[in-house]
Order: structure tokens, then sequence, then C-alpha cells
């Protein structure tokens, strides 16, 4: 945890609003500020308008081996929450300000159940637990895959929703919520479902936008399992009074949904100046793709295994998941218990200096998926390839990189044939914007111009969406996307000739 001091920013007060954003992935969460002033849908939105934030709580997230498999630690995870919220409502109070509303996003899939009383009947499973590797079979068998993608236009993954659900029993009476619902309705004691991530369950309409409720009733599921729908922008409801008491936040302070699948979020903030780009979302995991008006549901796409998601404003996220940095993550865990003890920043120093045209892997290969021992993991994937890779962290750490930037590429160009749009510009935001490395290396495989930020991409969509539902912005995705132009630090790369 690291609290920032009640300090001016920029030099000065901001006489902005201010939002708290929950923004928490699979390895770590905070909660931030978020101050946004000016309008965005003024013709100066750029110059004038600014979105600012600042960290006052940060927490690890990790699975844990709990009753019988992989789980997330959820009751110290919302207990993070709240101590979040706290020092979020003592920083504002410090500067004179109050808290408009709080938005939340996390990562997708995974859910808690809970029962009529309110209770959480377990700590959520984690998509890593290998549970539903099984009832994919059984799954499929009472829903043919290309009648499910016809519908969901979902990317088959192993740990969708669907699955995990086809491995619960004794259901009646209980209520999925998706991990960001399920803080809301802690918070406010009101159950919904957010419709960007509701669209990653496996068992949502794409072209309706609503439930599946045909799927829910061939695999024997509850027809109500899920709460009704809630879009970015909408209240979910107040503070309950006791969390208000608990935190110090007024009780009439709303929690608003936002883009909760945190991909949704980010690509809201991609700062993009017209349609024809790609973005990454780079983290944990990499998202890649183009961002449509209507979803893409062709057998080809089907076969590439593109997802078409919901984003904000209706728009769909056309995507393919990639392997992310998980993998280099786990291999420094790895090499610290090891003792090897340099910094990323050497790290990705010494990997840089490797030639052109290393060892490559299959970066989102499902054998990355769970924990472990990542460095000889992916030795063991280069041999199977008939390649050799040393031991060397720096040799590992390329081949890691120049796997992900060749699998970005082949990614964003599938996106061009099989939505039939061009692609001018790559934006990559989040964590892996920082990895100046692999910002060339997606710009040199990909052939095309990359523009890496912003960092916190997550979070800022989280922001402009509550900002927006409050009045403080007005415009669509092209007006907030101006703001985050002329608030944010952007760096270009091109091409390098190889």
């Amino acid at each position: 945890m690291s609290n920032v001091p009640s300090t001016d920013i920029d030099g000065g007060l901001f006489a902005g609003s201010v939002f708290a954003a929950v923004d928490i992935g699979a390895s770590s969460g905070r909660v931030i500020l978020g101050r946004v002033s000016g309008r965005a849908g003024s013709d100066s939105a750029g110059a004038e308008g600014t979105a600012k934030l600042e960290t006052v709580h940060r927490f690890p997230n990790r699975v844990v081996e709990s009753d019988g498999g992989l789980r997330w630690n959820f009751d110290a995870l919302f207990a993070e929450v709240l101590t979040g919220l706290t020092a979020a409502a003592r920083t504002a109070a410090g500067r004179g300000e109050t808290i408009s509303s709080i938005g939340i996003d996390t990562w997708a899939v995974d859910y808690g159940l809970v029962n009529a009383a309110g209770d959480l009947i377990a700590q959520p499973f984690s998509y890593r637990d290998d549970r539903s590797r099984a009832a994919v079979a059984r799954v499929h068998k009472k829903l043919d895959p290309a009648r499910l993608y016809a519908t969901t236009g979902l990317q088959f993954l192993q740990f969708n929703t669907i699955y995990q659900l086809a491995t619960e029993k004794d259901l009646d009476g209980l209520q999925a919520l998706l991990i960001p619902d399920l803080i809301a309705f802690l918070l406010t004691g009101q159950r919904r479902t957010e419709s960007t991530n509701a669209s990653t369950t496996g068992l949502f309409d794409a072209v309706a936008g609503e439930w599946a409720t045909e799927f829910l009733a061939a695999l024997g599921l509850p027809k109500k399992l899920f709460p009704p729908l809630i879009q970015p922008g909408e209240t979910v409801g107040t503070l309950l009074p006791g969390i208000a008491a608990r935190t110090g936040l007024a009780e009439a302070t709303k929690v608003v949904a936002v883009g909760s699948h945190d991909t949704a979020s980010a690509v809201a903030a991609v700062p993009a100046e017209h349609g024809n780009f790609a973005y990454i979302s780079s983290g944990t995991w990499s998202l890649v793709g183009v961002e449509l008006k209507k979803p893409v549901l062709t057998d080809a796409s089907r076969q590439a295994n593109f997802t078409n998601e919901r984003g904000v404003d209706g728009t769909i996220r056309y995507l393919r998941n990639v392997g992310g940095l998980w993998l280099l993550s786990e291999c420094q865990r790895t090499w610290a218990q090891q003792g090897y003890t340099a910094t990323l920043d050497e790290l990705l120093a010494s990997a840089a200096a490797l030639p052109f045209g290393g060892p490559q892997v299959n970066a989102d290969d499902p054998y990355f998926i769970a924990p472990d021992n990542m460095p000889e993991r992916i030795r063991a994937a280069v041999r199977n390839t008939g390649a050799v890779l040393t031991d060397n962290p720096a040799a590992i750490t390329r081949c890691i990189l120049d796997s992900l930037a060749a699998g970005y590429a082949r990614t964003i160009a599938d996106a061009e044939r099989l939505a039939d749009v061009p692609v001018d510009v790559v934006h990559i935001v989040g964590g892996g914007s920082q990895n100046r490395l692999l910002c060339q290396l997606t710009a040199d495989a990909t052939g095309k111009r990359v523009i890496a930020g912003p960092v916190e991409a997550t979070a800022l969509g989280n922001v402009l969406v509550q900002a927006r539902a409050a009045g403080v912005v007005s415009g669509g995705l092209g007006e907030l996307r101006a703001l985050v132009r002329g608030s944010q630090p952007l760096e270009s790369f091109q091409a390098a000739l190889v």
C-alpha cells in the first residue's frame, strides 16, 4: 500500500470535479482519484479539457490454493477496496473536495455466487484454475460451437464464464455476480450486470445486447442467474450506510457503471484521432483488436478465434486475446527466487542488445496460463519448435517480447482482413506502453506507426465515463479521446529497417 500526500497537482490546486476509480487487475489493484476539468464536447477540448489521476492506494491481488482449486481471496480484495476508498475520501476532504462518484473495473469472466440474503457462498474461482477444461466438451455437446459464436461472437477460451458455470452444481436460489458487479453490490446493495463485462460470459447476444436466455436453458442454468443489465454511465446505486460510515464518504455518493471490463475502459481512453486504428491493451494479458460499429459473426472470424465484446457507447471491441507480460513477470518472479537481481530496465537493455531473429513461441498458448517456473516452460516450448534457447534471462526476455510483437502483428493483420478495415496506426496502452523495447519491436513487426500511452488508460476511461455521466464533460468517444490526447504524455515509434 502507498498513500500519496495531499499536495497540489501541476503546481496549483486542481479546480475540477473528483471521481474515484477502483481499478483491479489480475495481479494488483489501485484506487485512484481522477480530477476532470473542461468540456470534452467543445471544439477546444484537446487544449482546455484535462484529466489527471492520483493513485491513493495500491494493493496486490493473487490467486491462492484454497478449497480444492485456485481462487481469489475476495474478502481480502474487498477489504483493500474499502481501505482505498477511505484513503480517497481522506485525500479529497483534505483539499476541500467531494468525490462525485465511484466506478469499478476489473478483469473479465470470473464471478462470485451470492445467495438471496446477499452472502457470498465461497471465494470466487480464478480463471487460471483448470476446472473448466473438462466442461468444454459437455457444453459443446449441448450447444454447437458454431451456434454459440453466431449468437455471442465470443472467442473460445476454456475459462470463459459459460464453461466455468457448467462445472457448478445446485445453483437454484443463487445469482452469479461478475467481479466488478460483486464489488458494486457490496457497496450499494444493488445487483446489476454491466454490459461490457456481460459480453465476455458466452451467454450474451452480441447483436441484441441482451442475455442469450436460450443458452442458459440449454445448459440447465437458472433463467435469472445473472442480475439485470446496466450500461456504462448509468447509476448502480448509492453507498450503503455501513460503507459510508466505514470509508468517510457520503451516503449519497453514487456508484456509476463504467466499462467494468478493464479492457472496455482502456479502449475508451485510446487517444486515437480517427477510426483507422488498432489497439493493444498490454498488461498481464494483451487484448489486440479494432473498434467496430457492429459484430463480425462469420465462420471465418470464429475459425480465427476473434471475439466481439461490447465497448463503451455500444461499440464492438473486435479482438483476440494474445499472451501478455504475465510471461515476463512470472519469469522475474522465478529469477528473483533463484537470486537473480537485475532490474527490469537492465534486463530490457540486455535483451535489446541481442540480434534480430531469435527463437519465438506462441505467447497465447494455454500452456503458459498457470504459474510455476515460467523460464523453463518457455525454453521447453522453444525446444518443441526445434530451436534452442539458453537459460540467460536476457535471451528469455527477448524471446518473450519478440513472440508478443509477432503475435500482435498477426492479430492486427487478421483483424484488418476479417473486419475489412484498414489500420494506419497502432495504439499501445496500459503497462506495456512503458516497455519501449516491446513498442519498438511491435512497430517493426507490424510495419506501422506505434503510439504508446497512456499507461493509465483503464483508469482514465473509468474516470471519463463517470465525468460524462456527471455532466462535467460531454460528447462521444471522439471527444473523450481528444481530452486524453491533450492531457497525457504519448510516445511514437516508427518501424526500423532490419
